[in-house]
């Protein structure tokens, strides 16, 4: 007869009731618990940033559809206030004047635009840097205690 307690076939014993184990033994538990969970909490992070960016991703495409038709249907209206006007001017007049309206526009845009850049700059998050300061200020003081 062989040995049941020795071989390969031999099941890992089961950890010892709590009451009744080692602190080292705890101790050890314990590790192996929060690695456990460490690692399984960055496989379901993984999962949510992985379905998450498959839903952004077909978002952001249907997103740049929508963009792309609406400047079409907006080309199509400049050209009709072109041909509006080219009712009572000349064509030539028409277009000048319809392209001037459309270059005021876009230098109040690039002006608004260039207030908010410099509103956003520098791309640094320092709320995030300050509460984290805070935090780790918190830890230390609690460590101390």
């Amino acid at each position: 007869m062989t040995d049941p307690t020795t071989g390969a076939s031999r099941a890992p014993l089961p950890p010892p009731a709590p009451e009744d184990a080692s602190t080292g033994q705890l101790i050890g538990q314990l590790t192996e618990q929060i690695s456990r969970l460490v690692r399984d909490e960055a496989r379901l992070a993984q999962a949510e940033v992985t379905q998450k960016a498959k839903r952004l991703g077909v978002g952001a495409g249907l997103f740049g559809g929508a963009g792309l038709f609406a400047f079409f249907g907006l080309a199509v209206l400049i050209a009709a206030a072109v041909l509006a006007l080219a009712l009572a001017l000349a064509d030539w007049l028409a277009a000048l004047i319809v392209a001037a309206v459309l270059f005021a526009i876009a230098g109040v845009l690039a002006l608004v635009g260039k207030k908010d850049v410099q509103k956003g700059t520098p791309p640094v998050p320092t709320q995030a840097i300050a509460s984290t300061k805070t935090d780790i200020a918190t830890v230390k003081e609690s460590a101390r205690r």
